[in-house]
């Protein structure tokens, strides 16, 4: 229950409101003329406590680096890439700017004008958003921990977001790029157009994953190549025993490239538990060198007059077999997509799509008398 003390003084006679907070520590809401004013203070901060609206401010004092780097990064249970991207947004972009603030003393306007600033210095409307997000978590997080009372990220006010229209490789673009690919990395990129698979997922594979009987590849594995500084025990390639949708699948694969993967097996005498695709030293590819030395020096013998980049295979296996005639249901079980809205945005991206879609109005339009 809240009490007042009475207190006399040079100044005269003053009253200080008392409270006990949550864990029994006595409190003060400090001194006032009357003990009525004192009394009605005190009573505020007792009903905050019985209600479980109570703040200790004190606890909005330590800084955002801290915070984050204390409690925030540490409650996250994501993956040492996700950790290593995090790590990079706020070196890069907040704790420059938030670092040494105090959690409590940063308001929206500080939020908005980072926003301001970031989209001045050219940083793209989707960049935004996405550090936005991480932000907004982290404030979220304080709120919870009752650090802070609200969060400053709420209500921003954020850059649209315009989409760019997707070129997807077509067939032809596709042997020009392969007959430019150095026959040692051909049947790698062979099997991202015929799998759509990621690239850890491809640098992952193993004989073991093929069976030759049934003609199917199972995706169960992946290896997630992060900064050496963000590396658990300073490994960069990471096993994981799951794919990224945390789900194993399996799909068929055509005769003629089973054929052409059981010759490399044996032509590098592969054991079950060898790497499909390995360097020289028979450790994991590193997608960097291999964008490198492999893919951008192809790319531009091959001509291709767009960005084209290694993961862009995967969306052409998904746009290849929808504009082929095959299900949305088996393409999204084929691609690992968690969500069928993900598989839908591969509808009609080739080229000539919207041709076959004027073909197809022909034919019922004006029907051959």
């Amino acid at each position: 229950m809240a009490w007042v003390v009475k207190r006399e003084g040079t100044r005269g006679t003053t009253y200080k409101g008392v409270y006990r907070d949550p864990d029994g520590i006595q409190r003060s809401v400090g001194t006032f003329p009357t003990r009525r004013a004192a009394e009605r203070a005190a009573n505020r901060e007792e009903i905050k406590v019985r209600d479980g609206q109570w703040h200790d401010a004190s606890l909005g004092q330590i800084t955002f680096k801290t915070y984050v780097d204390t409690v925030w990064m540490p409650s996250r249970h994501i993956e040492a890439s996700t950790k290593a991207g995090y790590q990079s947004y706020l070196n890069k972009q907040f704790f420059p700017i938030f670092g040494s603030k105090q959690m409590a003393k940063i308001l929206p306007s500080d939020i908005q004008a980072w926003v301001t600033g970031a989209a001045a210095d050219g940083l793209s409307g989707s960049s935004i958003r996405k550090y936005h997000m991480m932000l907004h978590s982290v404030f979220r997080r304080a709120v919870r921990d009752r650090i802070i009372v609200f969060n400053p990220c709420e209500e921003t006010e954020l850059p649209k977001v315009i989409a760019k229209r997707a070129r997807t490789l077509t067939p032809d673009e596709y042997r020009r790029l392969i007959d430019a690919i150095p026959p040692a990395h051909r049947l790698i990129i062979q099997t991202a157009i015929e799998t759509g698979l990621r690239w850890g997922e491809l640098i992952a594979l193993r004989p073991r994953h093929l069976d030759f009987g049934a003609g199917t590849l199972t995706v169960s594995e992946t290896i997630v190549e992060v900064p050496l500084r963000a590396a658990p025990n300073g490994q960069r390639m990471i096993v994981k025993p799951y794919p990224k949708d945390n789900e194993a699948r399996t799909m068929g694969l055509r005769p003629a490239f089973l054929d052409a993967l059981t010759a490399h097996i044996r032509d590098h005498q592969l054991g079950r538990d060898d790497l499909l695709f390995a360097t020289r030293d028979k450790t994991p590819i590193s997608r960097n060198t291999f964008r490198t030395r492999v893919w951008f020096p192809a790319i531009k013998t091959a001509g291709i007059d767009f960005n084209v980049r290694i993961h862009d295979l995967r969306h052409a296996h998904a746009s290849w077999l929808l504009a082929g005639g095959a299900d949305l249901k088996s393409v999204m079980d084929r691609m690992g997509h968690t969500q069928i809205q993900t598989t839908q945005k591969y509808l009609h991206a080739l080229p000539d799509a919207d041709r076959r879609n004027l073909d197809a109005f022909t034919r019922i339009a004006d029907p051959p008398s």
